[in-house]
């Protein structure tokens, strides 16, 4: 009689004992017994508990051998053996369920801290979501989750500033949150997170006139708002750009920080030499710690976030063959990833349908986008046909006819592409809000304008679109 045999008749025959031995002793002594062997009129069990084993002997060996004997239709000599090998086992995997236990009681305390601050927490921006246990790492990203966390374990000591940059949605704010979510929960130093956009109207603000304002103590609150903390964390410091007044705020404000001995941490798409209308006063403070780039992650890696995705909304019984088509297709973006997994996830609900392969390429339709051009393919053909460069589509050029360009390609890429304003942003070097307001621009204008339409027409069905 093979193992697995052997292990589902002591499983059956165990139903019937639990019917006929107190709970706490069967739980304590019979349901760990392990089936090894069945020959011909014997049946082996062993235990990793020697005193076990002469307690079942003399307590409870006669009602043992009656459910053998009411199985097998005859009597049969029930072996129970205390099995070295069998009780090393037990205790490895009884320490292995303890630290599962500590380390699940470790994260509800930090939870029920997290709840307890929620409120500060949401004062200072930081998203409970994005922690250092939740991110993915890979090769493309090592170097920034271990000196985010550096960072984050004791600030100052390493790398000040931190620079993290990496494409849109490749995870970089995650990294930065997750360093404003370890210090938070320490709770002994005072952080500010905030997006570039955010400090930019802060600035504005504060020093806008408006009458019986005092704007030198609106001033004195903005500076102190972001000088007197322990870290500073912002995000999307690229957006700093042709803010003349804010850049000078800014060079100041990491100035009196560094000088401080206090953490600066930084996000960008860009390195800071691709930076060119920010002073070089400010992007070497910016490369005097520490620039670490995250690259798009690779395909384990992808298919891994979409199982921590799964897992973390609850979905079961998923199988691997469906992260892996959604893996192959979105393979430059966190955020693109999982949202498409969010689609098929939303899909599935309103349509009573389980999530399989077949559904997943029925929702998403990834091989017939294959086909379609690219947003470089776009840029470069719109270029073309209004007589520009796609440099020039890409730079910050205001000229008349090289907006209109860029806002024609906003157009095409989010309504025939359907890509996101983020994917759009970033192919074009520019803000995502830019990117939504010259597409909705374009779809206002072809409405009224008949030159403006008949040339999305054109390019449209040049495209194949």
């Amino acid at each position: 009689m093979n193992t697995v045999e052997v292990k589902k008749i002591w499983e059956e025959i165990k139903q019937d004992l639990q019917k006929q031995i107190p709970a706490t002793t069967f739980d304590t002594w019979i349901s760990h017994l392990e089936a090894i062997s069945s020959e011909e009129n014997s049946f082996t069990l062993i235990s990793g508990e020697s005193f076990g084993v002469k307690y079942i002997r003399e307590n409870y060996y006669k009602t043992i051998f009656e459910c053998f004997k009411k199985y097998f239709g005859k009597e049969i000599i029930v072996n129970i053996e205390f099995n070295q090998e069998y009780a090393d086992k037990i205790k490895k995997n009884k320490l292995k369920v303890e630290k599962k236990l500590e380390k699940e009681k470790q994260l509800e305390e930090e939870h029920k801290k997290s709840i307890e601050n929620l409120s500060y927490v949401k004062s200072l921006n930081i998203n409970l979501r994005y922690r250092f246990d939740n991110f993915v790492e890979d090769s493309n990203n090592k170097i920034a989750k271990a000196a985010a966390q550096a960072v984050a374990q004791n600030p100052t000591a390493k790398y000040n500033p931190l620079y993290i940059q990496g494409g849109s949605g490749l995870g970089k704010t995650h990294l930065m949150q997750a360093i404003g979510h370890y210090v938070t929960m320490k709770g002994n130093l005072k952080v500010q997170c905030i997006k570039t956009e955010d400090f930019i109207n802060d600035y504005v603000n504060s020093t806008a006139f408006v009458p019986n304002k005092n704007t030198t103590s609106a001033m004195n609150k903005f500076r102190n708002k972001y000088r007197n903390v322990d870290i500073l964390l912002i995000d999307d410091i690229q957006f700093i750009e042709n803010k003349k007044k804010c850049i000078d705020e800014l060079f100041h404000t990491l100035d009196t920080l560094y000088n401080a001995n206090k953490q600066i941490v930084l996000t960008s798409d860009k390195l800071p030499k691709d930076l060119p209308e920010i002073p070089k006063r400010l992007r070497t403070r910016f490369e005097q710690g520490l620039v670490v780039e995250i690259k798009p992650p690779e395909f384990e890696t992808r298919v891994q976030i979409l199982k921590n995705l799964a897992k973390e909304k609850g979905i079961e019984n998923i199988s691997q063959d469906v992260f892996e088509y959604i893996a192959k297709y979105y393979k430059d973006n966190v955020r693109e990833l999982e949202g498409a997994f969010t689609k098929v996830n939303a899909y599935s609900d309103i349509e009573q349908e389980p999530i399989t392969l077949k559904y997943a390429k029925q929702v998403l339709k990834c091989e017939e986008n294959l086909n379609k051009p690219t947003i470089n393919s776009i840029i470069d053909y719109i270029a073309n046909f209004y007589n520009v460069t796609s440099e020039d589509i890409k730079s910050t050029s205001r000229v008349q006819n090289i907006s209109n360009a860029r806002a024609v390609v906003c157009y095409i890429a989010r309504e025939k592409l359907q890509n996101s304003y983020e994917t759009i942003a970033v192919k074009l070097n520019k803000r995502h809000q830019t990117v939504m307001y010259a597409a909705d621009k374009v779809k206002k204008t072809i409405k009224t304008d008949n030159n403006l339409r008949n040339d999305v027409e054109i390019i449209i069905k040049n495209l194949g679109l």
